[in-house]
């Protein structure tokens, strides 16, 4: 039966974060490097498509036997969730299965109570020539350590193919559990974008899944 698995829960940023916005106009004095900000509310936000691309290229580092140029190459436990525009034999390509919604700042008033007046902040960074000592100053800013981002997934089940719903979990389980031991965003090597997953829960929105299966989905993500 054709049905659909919300997955929810929480983002919460460990170190800094950097996801960078547009610097199409930059007045003089200004941070050089901008994040991403909700246009509405002008909170930094975190893009549905930065958390699915980072955790497919973790999971292709993690399944993939050799590095792979193209991503429509990519292990088939990965490609059979996030899709691949290769053709089968029947000329079809693969779509994703899971739609990953953009992230917004869930804990702004929790933030503001602990004194903390803004949602981000400005580090300065200097890149030194090695050769002529020259300094190039920058200004990164960063969304401040604490921000939780709520999390929203869903996951499609395909008729016909409720066998694949738990090996697909797990997929996603993993690349989640390998994030929190990497980064999101830029400048992770320098220590920006850890990030740490809470409270992840999944139940159907759409149609039945079996009760079982939910159980053991959500002891899959009760361990990241």
């Amino acid at each position: 039966m054709y049905s659909k698995i919300q997955i929810t829960g929480i983002l919460e940023v460990v170190t800094g974060m950097h996801i960078g916005g547009s610097s199409a106009f930059s007045a003089i004095g200004a941070v050089d490097a901008q994040v991403i900000k909700d246009i509405r509310t002008n909170r930094p936000m975190i893009p549905g498509s930065s958390l699915k691309g980072k955790m497919r290229t973790l999971l292709a580092k993690r399944y993939n036997e050799i590095i792979q140029a193209n991503p429509n190459n990519d292990d088939e436990r990965i490609t059979r969730v996030f899709g691949s525009a290769k053709k089968d034999d029947k000329g079809k390509v693969k779509p994703s299965k899971i739609l990953i919604s953009d992230m917004f700042v869930v804990n702004e008033d929790e933030i503001r109570n602990r004194g903390i007046q803004n949602l981000t902040e400005v580090k300065f960074e200097n890149s030194i020539n090695r050769a002529t000592a020259v300094a190039n100053p920058r200004q990164i800013e960063r969304a401040v350590k604490g921000l939780q981002f709520g999390v929203d997934i869903i996951y499609e089940v395909e008729a016909g193919k409720e066998g694949e719903i738990e090996e697909d979990i797990e997929v996603i389980a993993e690349a989640m559990r390998m994030l929190q031991y990497d980064y999101l965003g830029g400048s992770g090597s320098r220590g920006y974008g850890k990030v740490k997953f809470y409270n992840l829960k999944a139940d159907n929105v759409i149609g039945d899944v079996d009760e079982n299966i939910k159980k053991q989905i959500n002891e899959l993500l009760s361990e990241i």
